[in-house]
């Protein structure tokens, strides 16, 4: 193990002493193959773990404005098949340290992560496994990841870009944004708004508090909002249907005409620039009809806006 720190020794008070840090740091190699397992469990920091050809986890950890060695206690664990780095706070009063403390590591791109950090947000880039991802305060961002993804943060927003698995996100403190999203997709969020692009499968969005933007979705589409309005757009061919709906703003839908799907909305008003073969009785706030030969549903509801069907 590698510590390098340049530190100066003030006096805090009467009694205490603290060592100021222009940087303090960790570095450290452990052993670990391709399609191993990298587990992290830290009180506070945030996490970035990155992929790369050739095997072994390479860990730097480092600390600006205090001395790492007064505020983490360290452990490294390797064990066949698998590395583990845990993080314990020595110190509960110095809150602030957390956000100065950072992990970098890299791994093999065929490892499979299981992150969790109390006090910091989690990157990942250039992975070719399964990972989860735990923070209680900051921001998940992924990129480039070939598996299934589950992630949690009650302190920030989710950002995705380019992922091939099944991905599953939940955020209570902000917004989630994803482009490129080659699986089914599951993403929650009670504080900001989702904007979801080019999205393979089945799609569930919800949010409390903000509106949703869909971008050529490929498959099922279910999303709901209390906070805003929402926009979507299903690719070419896409006829799986869906449920949108929001009691805090309006609702716009693109659709391919040349699919076969049942309409079935209901808002203020409803308007369609679509050719749909309408059923029952016609209403200003109520449609019901058939998309060429019709088939699934695809169900439109707002009690706070209009519902406007466009062609893509």
């Amino acid at each position: 193990m590698i510590r390098l720190r340049s530190c100066l020794l003030v006096t805090l008070g009467l009694t205490a002493a603290a060592s100021i840090c222009a940087e303090s740091r960790v570095e450290k190699t452990l052993k670990l193959a391709p399609g191993g397992r990298l587990a992290v469990d830290t009180e506070i920091g945030a996490i970035a773990v990155t992929g790369a050809a050739g095997p072994d986890a390479r860990v730097v950890v480092t600390s600006k404005g205090r001395d790492l060695e007064e505020l983490l206690t360290l452990r490294f664990e390797e064990t066949p098949g698998s590395v583990r780095i845990v993080g314990r706070r020595k110190h509960h009063f110095f809150e602030w340290s957390g956000r100065r403390i950072r992990f970098e590591i890299q791994v093999p791109t065929e490892t499979s992560l299981d992150i969790h950090t109390l006090g910091g947000g989690i990157s990942v880039e250039t992975i070719r496994s399964a990972a989860t991802l735990r923070t209680s305060g900051g921001s998940i961002e992924v990129r480039d990841l070939v598996g299934d993804l589950d992630g949690n943060t009650s302190g920030g927003g989710v950002l995705l870009t380019k992922i091939r698995g099944r991905v599953r996100v939940e955020t209570s403190g902000g917004s989630i944004d994803g482009t490129d999203l080659d699986g089914p997709v599951v993403a929650d969020t009670s504080g900001g708004g989702i904007s979801l692009r080019r999205v393979a499968g089945n799609l569930k969005a919800h949010t409390s508090g903000g509106s949703i933007e869909i971008e050529e979705a490929g498959g099922r589409v279910e999303a709901d909002t209390s906070g805003g309005g929402i926009e979507a757009s299903l690719a070419r061919g896409n006829a799986r249907g869906g449920s949108l709906e929001s009691s805090g703003g309006g609702i716009a839908v693109s659709l391919d005409p040349e699919v076969d799907l049942t309409i079935d909305a209901s808002g203020n008003s409803v308007k369609t620039d679509l050719p749909l073969r309408v059923s029952g009785e016609v209403s200003r706030g109520e449609l019901r009809g058939s998309l060429g030969k019709g088939g699934e549903t695809l169900r439109l509801r707002t009690s706070g806006g209009s519902v406007r069907i466009r062609p893509i």
